[in-house]
C-alpha cells in the first residue's frame, strides 16, 4: 500500500508534522529519530525524541509532543502521529508503534477509540495496541 493510500489528505498533514519533528530528535546514541505530533483542541504540538547518557532519563517523542501540549494549556486530545523516517519500508510493525510506555500516556489522555497514525502502517486505534490500560 503506497503512502498516499493509508490517509486521508488531513491526516497526511498530522503524519508530515510528526516526520518534520523527527528531523529535530536528539539521538546521538541510538541514531533513530522518531517525530510525533498531537492535534488538540488548541492546535498541534510536535515532540521528538531526546536521549540521554542515563538512557531511563531519555524521552519518546510521543511523551514529548503531549506534555508540550498540556503545558501549553490542551486538555482535549482528538489524535496523534508518529514517524520514525529511519525505518526501512520492511520493518515489522513493532518497529513503528509507540512503546509500552508511551501507549499508557497516550491513554492517559486520549480515547480509547483515538486513531493512532502511524507513519509506513496506517490507523490504528489506540485501543488495538494497548487494551487494557492502567486505570
Amino acid at each position: 500500500m503506497k503512502q498516499a493510500e493509508l490517509f486521508s489528505d488531513d491526516e497526511q498533514s498530522l503524519v508530515d508534522a510528526a516526520r518534520r519533528a523527527a528531523q529535530n530528535a536528539y539521538c546521538p546514541y541510538s541514531h533513530f529519530s522518531v517525530g510525533a505530533a498531537v492535534e488538540t483542541d488548541m492546535g498541534i504540538f510536535v515532540g521528538c525524541n531526546v536521549e540521554n547518557a542515563s538512557y531511563g532519563l531519555s524521552c519518546c517523542a510521543e511523551r514529548v509532543a503531549l506534555f508540550s501540549a498540556v503545558a501549553q494549556g490542551a486538555r482535549r486530545f482528538l489524535r496523534l502521529a508518529v514517524s520514525c523516517p529511519q525505518t526501512i519500508p520492511e520493518a515489522p510493525l513493532e518497529s513503528r508503534v509507540p512503546c509500552g510506555a508511551c501507549l499508557q500516556v497516550i491513554a492517559q489522555f486520549l480515547p480509547m477509540e483515538a486513531p493512532l497514525l502511524i507513519d509506513g502502517v496506517g490507523r490504528k486505534r489506540l485501543r488495538e495496541l494497548l487494551p487494557y490500560p492502567f486505570r
